[in-house]
C-alpha cells in the first residue's frame, strides 16, 4: 500500500518557474476514481489511502498574481506513479527529469518512442492569467 502522505510530499515539490515577485501560490490535490454502478459512471474521492493498481487524479492549482510571458507551472511526476494523461493538450512532458520537453508522441527513449508510464515531469505556461489549474491523471504502481 503507497502512503497518500508520501506522494504529497512529491507535489510539494512542484515549484513555479516564475521571478519571485510573481508571488504564484500552488495548492495540491489526489483524489481516487472509482468505476462503479450498472452504468459505469465515475466518480473521484479524495485519496485517504492509495494501492498498487488505483486510477488516481491529480490537481495543481495556482493563484496569485498575473503570470508574465515566460511564467512556467512545473512538477514532478511521484515515482509511485505511472502517468497517462493530462486534461490540457498544451501540457509538455519529460521523460528524462525534465532535461528535454515535449509531447508524448514527440519525445524518444532511445531508438523508440517514449511511453506516458515514463514522464517523469510536466509542465505548462501560464501566461496573461491569475489563477489555473493543471489535471493529470495516473496510475499507483
Amino acid at each position: 500500500m503507497v502512503r497518500t502522505t508520501l506522494l504529497f510530499a512529491a507535489l510539494f515539490a512542484v515549484l513555479p518557474s516564475a521571478q519571485a515577485q510573481d508571488r504564484i501560490a500552488l495548492t495540491h490535490a489526489i483524489y481516487v476514481e472509482s468505476i462503479g454502478g450498472n452504468d459505469g459512471s465515475r466518480t473521484l474521492e479524495p485519496a485517504a489511502q492509495l494501492r498498487r493498481g488505483d486510477r488516481v487524479v491529480l490537481m495543481i492549482d495556482w493563484s496569485g498574481a498575473e503570470a508574465r510571458k515566460g511564467t512556467m507551472v512545473q512538477s514532478a511526476i511521484p515515482s509511485a506513479l505511472k502517468y497517462q494523461r493530462s486534461s490540457l493538450e498544451t501540457i509538455e512532458v519529460s521523460v528524462d527529469g525534465g532535461r528535454n520537453w515535449g509531447r508524448i508522441g514527440q519525445l524518444r527513449m532511445g531508438e523508440r518512442m517514449a511511453w506516458p508510464e515514463e514522464v517523469t515531469h510536466l509542465r505548462m505556461r501560464v501566461t496573461g492569467t491569475r489563477t489555473g489549474r493543471i489535471t493529470y491523471s495516473a496510475i499507483v504502481r
